[in-house]
């Protein structure tokens, strides 16, 4: 795949179950929606940054900060879908790069999402591409902790909930971190994206509830690259402390 137009977008829906208003949730005098944008403009290889929400309140607040943003649907039931709908309103053109960088990573590393991105770009067969990163046994017995296992091109051959190889024969016990987990930063085409709205969502992807699922399911490959760390995701009051603890020392450094 060549080398075309890249457009970061960073859904941001203000309704958490486990952290309502997360978006909006002050880091160190900025809600954390802006400081995921601040990250993301970073890089260099994307040209354009967009928060897409289905929130008019997020919208404003990103808007009032000089950043891009547009309104979606609130009945988008994923992440890409929302992202489609983005991709649409901005008139993004069908070989253009999305990347999709997740609004509760206000830590992400530029390079991670360069990564992915060029995990993309190089590949030859893969429509989207994603990445993760290894984790110990006790961190895989999350279920919140989507596992991924891999074919010998380096692309996904399932991601699932459960503990995902099941090793029978003890192969990986002296492994400190024999399991894969998978990190929701995407890069895929306008293209696909266009294809991916319009497949109705199988049977895995609805048991599952991952879906990225509708990728596989419907005979396409994800390429996925492998990272020595996985970005602070936060997803609780706890997350978003040490989040700000990080943000603090960096400020004053």
């Amino acid at each position: 795949m060549g080398e075309t137009g890249t457009t970061a977008i960073i859904p941001a829906r203000l309704h958490s179950s486990r952290l309502p208003g997360k978006p909006l949730a002050d880091i160190c005098g900025k809600p954390m929606v802006l400081r995921v944008v601040e990250r993301v403009k970073k890089i260099k290889s994307i040209g354009r940054t967009v928060v897409a929400t289905d929130s008019r309140e997020i919208f404003d607040t990103v808007k009032k900060h000089g950043f891009e943003a547009v309104m979606t649907d609130s009945a988008h039931t994923s992440g890409t879908d929302r992202l489609a709908e983005a991709a649409e309103i901005l008139a993004l053109e069908p070989e253009e790069i999305v990347v999709n960088v997740q609004g509760d990573q206000p830590l992400v590393e530029p390079e991670t999402v360069e990564a992915v991105l060029n995990a993309l770009l190089r590949s030859d067969s893969a429509v989207m591409a994603t990445a993760a990163c290894p984790m110990s046994r006790e961190e895989a017995r999350d279920p919140n902790r989507v596992k991924v296992v891999l074919d010998c091109s380096g692309n996904a051959l399932y991601f699932s909930r459960s503990l995902i190889p099941f090793d029978r024969d003890g192969i990986l016990r002296n492994e400190s971190k024999p399991y894969l987990r998978h990190i929701g930063i995407y890069a895929y085409p306008v293209n696909f994206l266009q294809k991916f709205v319009k497949m109705a969502p199988g049977r895995l992807e609805s048991i599952e509830k991952l879906e990225q699922l509708r990728v596989i399911e419907n005979g396409f490959d994800i390429a996925v690259k492998i990272l020595k760390a996985a970005p602070v995701d936060v997803d609780t009051r706890d997350d978003l402390k040490a989040v700000r603890k990080i943000f603090g020392k960096s400020l004053r450094s």
